[in-house]
């Protein structure tokens, strides 16, 4: 199709110039102005808090409901293995390279030239309103739960993540936990104290072994790994009082995290401490018009294991975007150009069967 092509052109340029623009989390006032610029160019209103960039179509109207087309442009630091600039979008054997390309520019440059594609038609069933932003990489504060305050209320949402162009319709919750097991100091050469390692350990096992009983058809099992272990005590021959340890659990959506908490708090001896409650499981219901729009066009659904900002978010929300989540976060990280071109087509198909 000629327009997808044209669209096409114009998501490439965008994104090799929000590549081109270093965003890490916390530091992507770049490029929001870029995205503001970008959309006044377009003789676009948008607005910006903190650096969250947001716009409404042109024949918004209160009275409806409101479809938001939301991605981020805040990216991870490189992988120490780049053998490329990160910063430099070069094209190569149909792969666009470069920072962020996949997770998530892809995503956002796809809705945002879906969303110009729609902006100046009347008569459409949701408002819509495209939002670029910031600190999802981290899950930060001044990221979507703080531009959600200043958007007009959002009966649901497009989030723009690589899936592949497949419908990820649930979402694991992020649960993660600082333990702490307690001994007592002593020598180690003589046989005295606790050592608190000795008993992280145990802890430790019990993390490795057990299994939560609600399996979820779509998520499968909840998963919980230690990622880390260490002790304040930096002498070889001291046994440690004190053990940290780091828990990072995911959590399907059979279970609520107060419950899990009240599970592993039931087993271990150390002491549990939640650092946030916020990110929990998601899913949009089979029936939505959404998911029902997708199942339409023939698009295959699944539970994410990852989690995005969809979790953020007070109102059903779908999770689809171009490219291989694989890819994040990688070394040389890219985007076929025909998933972008995919991306595009499939985001203005489901906009036409929603719309």
């Amino acid at each position: 199709m000629k327009e997808i092509s044209v669209m096409l052109d114009e998501a490439i340029q965008l994104l090799k110039q929000l590549i081109s623009i270093p965003s890490f989390s916390k530091e992507e006032e770049q490029t929001a102005s870029f995205l503001g610029l970008y959309l006044a160019q377009k003789q676009i209103p948008a607005s910006r808090v903190g650096n969250n960039i947001f716009a409404l179509n042109k024949y918004f109207d209160p009275s409806k409901p409101t479809l938001l087309l939301n991605s981020h442009h805040d990216t991870v630091k490189p992988n120490p293995q780049y053998t490329r600039n990160p910063f430099s979008a070069e094209i190569e054997d149909g792969k666009l390279f470069g920072l962020g390309s996949t997770d998530a520019g892809g995503s956002l440059a796809a809705l945002l030239v879906t969303f110009l594609h729609f902006y100046e038609k009347p008569d459409l069933k949701y408002n819509l309103v495209f939002a670029a932003t910031a600190e999802e990489e981290i899950s930060g504060n001044g990221g979507i739960e703080y531009a959600l305050q200043y958007l007009p209320p959002v009966s649901c949402a497009i989030v723009g993540e690589p899936t592949l162009m497949q419908m990820a319709v649930a979402e694991k919750g992020l649960l993660v936990l600082d333990c702490y097991s307690h001994g007592k100091a002593g020598h180690a050469a003589r046989n005295e104290g606790v050592n608190a390692i000795y008993e992280a350990i145990r802890d430790i096992e019990w993390f490795s072994g057990y299994r939560f009983d609600k399996v979820s058809t779509l998520l499968g099992e909840n998963k919980m790994t230690v990622t880390v272990m260490e002790t304040e005590n930096k002498a070889h021959n001291i046994i440690p009082a004190l053990c940290h340890f780091v828990v990072d659990c995911r959590i399907n959506e059979l279970y609520d995290f107060e419950e899990v908490l009240h599970i592993i708090t039931s087993h271990v001896r150390s002491e549990v401490k939640p650092r946030s409650t916020r990110l929990r499981s998601t899913f949009i219901a089979m029936d939505h018009p959404l998911v029902k729009a997708g199942l339409k066009l023939g698009l295959p659904y699944y539970g994410s294991p990852t989690t995005s900002d969809k979790a953020l978010m007070p109102f059903p929300a779908l999770k689809i975007g171009p490219g291989d989540s694989a890819r994040s976060h990688t070394a040389d990280e890219f985007i076929f150009l025909d998933e972008l071109k995919n991306g595009i087509a499939v985001y203005v198909q489901l906009l036409n069967e929603l719309l």
